[in-house]
């Protein structure tokens, strides 16, 4: 955008781009996380938040994790509650549009024609619900071989998926079934043995938990 209207804000805070810092021997992930608690730390109400990518330098859950605490802390902290753009290759936090009233989803428009899609540079409302990341490799100009390749496996990894994934219930956890060694544990009262009995009762349930 060559302008924009975005009202009045005591600060702007980003976070974008990927590097590391190797004369500190801070990983690229170390870098965007304490760059990220920066932010978290000292934005207000009044301050804007543009976030890229949180959550992307780890393994996919961890990241997805991360992604939706620091979301759900920017919407729901009373110290915060600040103007935020957080753009993330995570769909599913789009669905945190449908519990957090002052979340909104939008996309950058992509047209598809048969095997090649045109980026339209062009924002609308809603989530993706798919990623263009081998399209924007050809784009790049990697080998067709590798294309070629990529698109195989990508093929093969979702038909290993089961026909109705088990899709993460974000912010909704699920209600686990009674643990027994767990219910004996809380209701165990350790000043009633004593230690010889404590002994055999640790041993005991070690057993079981490993039976």
């Amino acid at each position: 955008a060559e302008q924009a209207v975005i009202g009045l804000a005591d600060r702007i805070f980003t976070r974008v781009g990927a590097h590391d810092d190797i004369t500190s021997g801070m990983s690229t992930f170390m870098v965007e996380m304490t760059e990220t608690a920066y932010i978290l730390n000292h934005a207000t109400k009044s301050s804007l938040v543009i976030l890229d990518e949180v959550g992307r330098g780890t393994s996919t859950y961890d990241g997805l994790s991360i992604a939706q605490a620091v979301v759900e802390h920017l919407h729901e902290s009373s110290r915060l509650g600040c103007r935020t753009l957080f753009a993330t290759h995570y769909h599913e936090l789009t669905a945190l549009a449908e519990r957090l009233p002052r979340v909104r989803n939008e996309r950058v428009e992509v047209l598809e024609e048969g095997e090649t899609v045109r980026f339209l540079h062009r924002v609308v409302p809603g989530g993706a619900d798919r990623s263009y990341g081998i399209h924007v490799a050809a784009l790049a100009g990697l080998p067709s071989a590798v294309i070629a390749r990529a698109r195989d496996v990508l093929t093969e990894l979702e038909r290993q998926r089961p026909l109705e994934p088990a899709e993460m219930q974000l912010g909704l956890p699920m209600e686990m079934a009674p643990d027994p060694l767990r219910k004996e544990l809380e209701e165990l009262e350790p000043d009633a043995l004593s230690p010889l009995e404590a002994l055999q009762k640790l041993y005991e349930l070690r057993s079981r938990l490993h039976s």
